[in-house]
């Protein structure tokens, strides 16, 4: 069973509900293929020497896939343009630049190839199930790319006022997804903590080169150093460790709501979290009916077996829910807001074939719609690891 072969077996095209109704900001239709958002980003930025803040995207879309999503570009020109793997459109005019909330929902195209005909027949019955019983809405490992490989959040630390900490995972952390030269530059800042003028001597041109730099002459003051990363780099390391927490939350609520035959153990990000495999009608109902606010100190729950989940999830995790903030800098939050237990995908559906790719074997090619903030490798995971297949190295990007 494989995934991914070619872009054009993952492709995701983003639904927005921004009015286009004239304004400063020009709207465009961005299509990608082989191409992270953030590449595509910064292509379009030099193409058209802008600066960053002048560019605004919704989501950020698989690299491995054919995507189309949408910018605005505050003042923008009122054409498009086209290079190696990416296209702008040019729609019209907004009065505001697009955010996250304008995503409607994410329409997939996926297909999985070089199935057998029991392969085939186990993925369309396990089809059936999730387009019956939904699929957890956890946050899928492209949430966590920022873990490193201790496992520990970055964010962690930085809301317990362990600021050295959190600069050491920012910084020298190895990481899966390091490039050899990054692998060797993390080497030197953990054998050379501390020494930060001969660190800085070493290597002027680095990641993180800033924060040495700035450490030479404040050697004790990681507070600010922190503050020195990227404002973005700073709201993903957020997001990751949230979204770990509430998926620790969801998981203790299906093992609360499932028997544990009805569970099946899959790795997402640094843990275990149940999939339910079959849910009888009051599981079922009981999962649909359920909302999980993401975790902060801004969340205010009154007592109730929700907050006793809550402090009991947290309390494994070392923190209390109100220490899940940022007291510095100013700019960094945690997202407020709700999410829903289980998703259902809308219009399903599935399609089976001879592959192109490899004689004598079958295609399925599925077709779905999920909500803002879904991913559909969870959906993927769920009718896969289940069939007893195994997807291919490298093929659990997606989109969210």
């Amino acid at each position: 069973m494989k995934l991914k072969r070619i872009p054009e077996d993952f492709q995701v095209e983003e639904q927005i509900a921004l009015p286009v109704a004239g304004g400063p900001f020009a709207l465009f239709r961005l299509t990608k293929q082989s191409l992270g958002t953030p590449e595509a980003i910064e292509a379009i930025l030099r193409r058209w020497d802008l600066p960053r803040q002048q560019l605004a995207f919704a989501g950020l879309k698989d690299k491995h896939a054919l995507t189309t999503q949408y910018v605005t570009i505050r003042g923008g020109p009122r054409r498009g343009l086209a290079q190696t793997n990416l296209s702008l459109e040019y729609v019209g005019q907004t009065d505001r630049p697009v955010h996250p909330s304008d995503i409607a929902a994410n329409r997939f195209t996926v297909v999985l190839r070089d199935l057998d005909d029991a392969e085939l027949q186990k993925l369309t019955t396990n089809l059936a199930a999730v387009a019956k019983d939904g699929v957890p809405n956890y946050f899928d490992n492209q949430r966590f790319g920022s873990l490193g490989e201790s496992g520990e959040f970055i964010a962690k630390p930085w809301c317990l006022g362990d600021y050295e900490r959190a600069v050491w995972l920012a910084l020298a952390d190895p990481n899966v997804h390091d490039r050899q030269g990054e692998r060797e530059q993390k080497r030197l800042l953990r054998e050379q903590w501390g020494n930060w003028a001969k660190l800085k001597t070493q290597r002027s041109r680095w990641q993180g080169a800033d924060i040495v730099a700035f450490l030479v002459g404040a050697p004790r003051d990681f507070r600010r150093a922190l503050a020195l990363a990227p404002q973005h780099l700073r709201s993903l390391w957020l997001a990751a460790f949230q979204s770990h927490l509430w998926n620790q939350i969801l998981a203790a609520l299906v093992r609360q709501d499932c028997r544990p035959e009805q569970c099946v153990l899959q790795p997402i990000g640094s843990r275990d979290v149940p999939f339910f495999t079959d849910l009888d009608d009051a599981h079922r109902a009981q999962l649909a009916r359920s909302i999980l606010p993401l975790p902060s100190a801004r969340l205010h729950l009154d007592p109730s077996p929700l907050q006793d989940l809550y402090d009991r999830v947290l309390a494994a995790e070392g923190i209390e829910l109100r220490q899940v903030r940022v007291k510095y800098p100013r700019d960094s939050f945690f997202s407020k807001g709700d999410r829903p237990a289980i998703v259902l995908p809308r219009d399903l559906q599935h399609a089976a074939a001879g592959d192109d790719l490899y004689p004598g074997r079958q295609k399925l090619t599925l077709r779905f719609t999920l909500p803002r903030g879904a991913y559909a490798t969870i959906l993927v995971k769920r009718i896969t690891d289940f069939a007893g297949g195994a997807l291919s190295d490298g093929d659990t990007e997606s989109d969210e």
